[in-house]
């Protein structure tokens, strides 16, 4: 699949993991992944660029002492225009701010919010930095889907902030509610309703799909490297699938792809 060169307004743009061992996640990752890590220095806190085959993939940050009662986990960054109008907009529409906008050099800006459900994602307003530069391949992003325990909310939320169309998807007699984020007729991001099956005590999250050529040997490989099974291997229209959880406990979940 040809490079991702920009960022699509309103969908998923980056990930980031915020772990307690940078070290062991660099190993876990690049043997899982084949990714490869690049420590951006100093200047930028030393936050890690996870790449495959010299595309950016996704980062990586070291939890700072006042988060270390926080578990490790994988955020989820949606492109903006203008990250301080998408902050006042989320508000106006019943969000919060988690991290005010901050300006990362000429990368970009930053910032966290919760949406109604209560569910982490983050906002990215591009500079020179665009994005994932792969997706829908092995090694790299191959879907994002927000499990929400307030579905109707969730959606008026995401369609008035980021200015998405939340369109409508069949799952099938008995299934979960579900909509997509839809950008001139093209998905990039799911919602569903999690109400009827997520585990007691886990709040609303947004989750990332990593691309496998093949996912039970990746979860053979996860789980030699120390990782966890959240949920085991399962078929569905879309390719085989199985949520991990890394030796960290950050969880991610992994999508068998074609390979050509």
């Amino acid at each position: 699949m040809p490079r991702r060169t920009d960022v699509i307004y309103g969908t998923p743009c980056w990930m980031d993991l915020s772990t307690s061992d940078p070290e062991r996640a660099k190993t876990f990752y690049g043997e899982l992944f084949g990714w490869t890590s690049q420590d951006t220095g100093e200047e930028y806190g030393h936050y890690v660029i996870f790449s495959k085959d010299g595309a950016g993939i996704a980062g990586m940050v070291k939890k700072t002492d006042d988060l270390a009662g926080m578990p490790d986990v994988w955020t989820v960054y949606l492109g903006v225009e203008d990250a301080d109008a998408t902050m006042h907009a989320a508000a106006d529409a019943g969000g919060q701010r988690a991290f005010d906008p901050i300006q990362v050099g000429e990368l970009g800006t930053m910032g966290v919010l919760t949406d109604p459900s209560s569910a982490f994602v983050g906002i990215w307003q591009p500079g020179t930095h665009r994005g994932f530069e792969r997706f829908g391949e092995p090694g790299a992003p191959a879907w994002h889907e927000l499990m929400s325990l307030d579905f109707d909310a969730a959606a008026d939320f995401y369609a008035k902030v980021f200015g998405v169309t939340l369109a409508d998807e069949n799952t099938g007699e008995g299934g979960p509610r579900y909509k997509t984020f839809t950008v001139d007729g093209e998905s990039y991001a799911g919602l569903m309703d999690a109400t009827g099956f997520m585990p007691e005590g886990v709040p609303s999250n947004w989750q990332v799909y990593y691309g496998v050529a093949d996912t039970d040997a990746a979860v053979q490989t996860a789980t030699g490297l120390g990782g966890a099974v959240q949920a085991p291997a399962t078929d569905s229209p879309y390719g085989r699938f199985a949520l991990l959880a890394d030796p960290m406990g950050a969880v991610f979940a992994v999508l068998s792809l074609p390979t050509s």
